[in-house]
């Protein structure tokens, strides 16, 4: 399995853009990259866990079809 990645877009529910593995502050009036290292580090951080949990969900997601393609006696 590879490791997540920041998906390029909006992180959820913030009003940052990662763009062009820029990030960018976007508000109403326009958008301003976010220049600073401690900053944009943790929204790195911040975006690779929603990027992991996602990835976390899907699988559980894919082995709850596969378990329900079983019926409790064993065949298809």
């Amino acid at each position: 399995m590879s490791a997540p990645t920041p998906q390029q877009g909006r992180l959820a529910h913030a009003p940052v853009v990662l763009r062009g593995g820029r990030w960018w502050l976007d508000g109403g009036a326009g958008s301003v990259p976010a220049s600073g290292p401690a900053f944009t580090a943790v929204l790195d951080d911040f975006a690779l866990s929603m990027a992991a949990a996602d990835q976390a969900v899907d699988n559980l997601l894919i082995r709850q079809d596969e378990a329900s393609c079983v019926d409790p006696g064993g065949r298809r």
